[in-house]
């Protein structure tokens, strides 16, 4: 065998020519491997096929093609422009894995940072803060906890499921935006490919369950807390305003703990901690939506197989039939634009599809009896209209 055939750190040609008749092996300069040659069966099969075998010496393979040439990689454009198109070549590559986090994630910290102060100071117009030094913000910490505490639990639930099944993945990366909440949430940038629907289920329904958690410890810390004063300016300032409805998750809290959520003395207002047990229902409501890679998209499709996608489908007809109920019904004009946006999106993700895991096999009915669960305790989380918009 020539010697080239022979890679060095890689699964032996031997172990792979059942599914890929392998012609030729060539090591790049960024240490991946490259087998040149045919497959013996379709690209699912071969992944499924060779995943586990490759994932054991530590490279993530991938199917793809070249021009088919003899000479060195960096000379085929020039071969290319003199002799004209060559036919494809299917090569294997097989790419050294990652580890999860190498060094200092500066990137991931630097976002974090930038949040809590977004958040600090979106905080302290919730407490009524007069901003005369930056210090002042730090009055706002318990919003940001609040907030970031929900937001973090969530991510980090998705985090340590990655980590169980050694999927690869970045660390949260938080977004600073200086809005009603200070934030636009916060995402975790997936690498590598979900071996099994078992996988995708955890790393799916982990996140929802352990925020709605955080959630319920803020928003009942919240209701615990007293209540601010609104001060008289802003009290007698005739202004327009915006009202948070209340989900049914948050009123059975506050039923269940026997504290309000709004007071008749318009000088006194709901602690903002109990705003940051708003966000984390509403974010989980949003998340579990069945559709495309959201995290209601993984569970459903890890429950369903395939068939997920019909149920993506339905889920932007949903939100738009919604809207134009609010429309016509409610004259909720806020709402109208907010489920319109968001059928928008979730056409979007419909239309790009589920993750796919590599091994297709059904779950277990424990698995399937928690998903249901938790899909319910996001309905839990809906409100039709979340806020509305008063005028002065």
């Amino acid at each position: 065998m020539d010697e080239r055939r022979v890679p060095a750190e890689g699964p032996p040609v031997e172990e792979i020519e059942s599914v890929f008749q392998v012609a030729d092996v060539r090591v790049g300069d960024d240490d991946a491997i490259y087998y040149l040659g045919t497959p013996l069966a379709s690209a699912e099969a071969l992944e499924r096929e060779l995943w586990g075998l490759f994932r054991e010496a530590g490279y993530d393979v991938s199917l793809t093609t070249r021009a088919q040439s003899s000479a060195p990689f960096d000379e085929r454009p020039a071969i290319e422009d003199r002799f004209g198109p060559t036919r494809p070549q299917y090569v294997l590559v097989a790419e050294p894995r990652s580890p999860h986090i190498d060094g200092i994630p500066w990137t991931n910290l630097v976002f974090f940072v930038l949040t809590v102060l977004s958040t600090l100071y979106v905080g302290s117009i919730w407490y009524y803060v007069e901003l005369d030094g930056p210090l002042a913000l730090l009055e706002a910490w318990p919003f940001t906890a609040a907030i970031l505490g929900v937001l973090a639990v969530h991510e980090f639930g998705h985090y340590v499921m990655i980590r169980y099944h050694d999927v690869d993945a970045s660390l949260p990366y938080f977004i600073p935006f200086p809005s009603l909440i200070g934030t636009m949430g916060a995402v975790i940038r997936m690498r590598g490919r979900i071996p099994d629907r078992k996988a995708l289920f955890d790393i799916g329904v982990s996140g929802p369950l352990a925020g709605l958690v955080a959630t319920v410890v803020v928003t009942v810390v919240g209701l615990y807390l007293d209540p601010i004063t609104v001060p008289e300016r802003v009290a007698s300032g005739g202004g327009g305003a915006i009202r948070f409805n209340d989900p049914l998750l948050l009123v059975i809290l506050a039923e269940a703990t026997g504290q309000p959520l709004s007071y008749p003395d318009p000088r006194l207002a709901a602690n903002p901690v109990i705003f940051g047990g708003w966000v984390g229902m509403f974010v989980t409501f949003l998340n579990l939506l069945p559709v495309g890679q959201f995290d209601g998209g993984h569970i459903v499709r890890a429950i369903l197989g395939p068939r997920q996608e019909t149920v993506a489908a339905a889920v932007p007809a949903a939100l738009f039939g919604l809207a134009g109920y609010l429309y016509f019904a409610r004259e909720a004009t806020n709402a109208v634009v907010l489920w319109v946006v968001w059928g928008v999106i979730a056409a979007g993700l419909a239309y790009a599809g589920p993750a796919t895991p590599i091994r297709d096999d059904p779950i277990g009915p424990r698995r399937q009896a928690l998903g249901a669960v938790t899909l319910v305790l996001g309905l839990l989380c809906f409100t039709p209209v979340p806020f509305e918009i008063l005028a002065a």
